[in-house]
């Protein structure tokens, strides 16, 4: 697939030879165009719909951080291309893509353009459109501890489940809530092996009952009762691998 992109660099020589290397290797890459600094990058992000920013750490009056900082809701993958080793943790945390080092290698370059390609064509399947999981129907019970003993639910009347400190709520299907006293972990251990992905720190969803996913820098889902859940940055690759591109 394509992928529209566009290189911040403050040197000239640098945007250069990344531009040449992504015509000659990476021909997929739509470069709309280059920025020296911040506020330039800030122009083009607004104007443009992309899936890529090729983007260099330090820059006149502010750095790669600021950037982000200021676009706010990211619905773009980062590629960060830096000389200094020591921003890596930054850029983790700032959930790149992939971190490149000066002077370019062409094949880490092309391994984290076809990274960033692998997970566009999942999101772009996934874009508007009812989400198919690879099991149907999800089969099984799951106990719920009480007081006086335990209540069997059928586990494809889940919804979600979501932490509340070491409660978990149960959403059903029914319109029904529970609070259980075992910790949202308990749950994603005790649904391993069903169709139930940890989507956030907080949430556990149904992915059966998922039916739109709405691209972000997580993204979000939308489920069968209309409840939409913030997908963590870091948890959206997981999430993605339930589905059929």
């Amino acid at each position: 697939m394509k992928l529209n992109a566009i290189i911040v660099e403050d040197e000239e020589t640098s945007r250069e030879i990344l531009k040449n290397y992504l015509k000659k290797y990476c021909p997929n890459v739509n470069v709309l165009g280059e920025a020296s600094n911040v506020d330039e990058a800030l122009i083009l992000i607004r104007n443009n719909d992309l899936d890529l920013v090729f983007l260099d750490v330090e820059m006149p009056y502010g750095n790669a951080f600021d950037l982000l900082d200021k676009v706010g809701d990211i619905n773009f993958e980062t590629i960060f291309v830096t000389a200094y080793n020591h921003y890596a943790i930054d850029a983790l945390n700032a959930h790149a893509s992939y971190y490149l080092m000066k002077p370019i290698s062409i094949d880490e370059l092309i391994k984290a353009v076809d990274y960033v390609t692998e997970i566009k064509t999942k999101e772009d399947a996934l874009q508007d459109q009812v989400l198919i999981p690879k099991t149907n129907n999800v089969n099984g019970k799951i106990t719920i501890p009480q007081q006086d003993g335990f209540e069997v639910i059928n586990t494809s009347d889940i919804l979600y489940c979501k932490a509340d400190d070491n409660y978990t709520e149960i959403y059903l299907n029914t319109n029904k809530k529970k609070l259980v006293s075992k910790t949202l972990k308990y749950f994603e251990d005790a649904l391993n092996d069903t169709n139930f992905a940890r989507v956030h720190k907080s949430y556990l969803v149904n992915v059966n009952e998922i039916v739109k996913y709405v691209k972000g820098k997580g993204g979000s889902v939308v489920l069968s009762n209309g409840k939409e859940i913030m997908v963590s940055a870091s948890k959206k690759s997981e999430l993605l691998s339930y589905f059929k591109s």
